[in-house]
């Protein structure tokens, strides 16, 4: 199975979970303060407490989802009736990964 490139949204949607997102909120807040300090008060905290936040359930999210991921490939490998192609199906597109759920519901409900 070809991987394809990677629409832009999916490769911002999975930076925001590696660790080096958090630097760079925290590089935006020191740059904040040093270039415009008097504009800093509690909505700027408030907002990039908001952006932490955000950046940490993304993190556990994703934690979670390739902990999920690498459960389903080992049972992928395991079962010899499985289809292998499977285990490649997650580095598609959102909505590649839907068509193939709606062919796959398709074959099931068929007559």
């Amino acid at each position: 199975m070809k991987v394809p490139k990677k629409h832009w949204t999916t490769t911002i949607g999975q930076a925001t979970g590696h660790p080096a997102a958090f630097g760079v909120v925290l590089l935006y807040a020191l740059l904040w303060l040093i270039f415009d300090a008097v504009t800093f008060d509690w909505n700027a905290v408030a907002t990039l407490g908001v952006w932490m936040m955000t950046l940490f359930i993304q993190r556990s999210n994703r934690r979670d989802t390739l902990a999920l991921h690498a459960k389903l490939d080992e049972l992928l490998r395991v079962d010899k009736d499985a289809r292998t192609e499977l285990t490649r199906l997650d580095e598609q597109e959102p909505e590649d990964i839907k068509k193939h759920r709606d062919t796959e519901v398709r074959k099931t409900t068929a007559p």
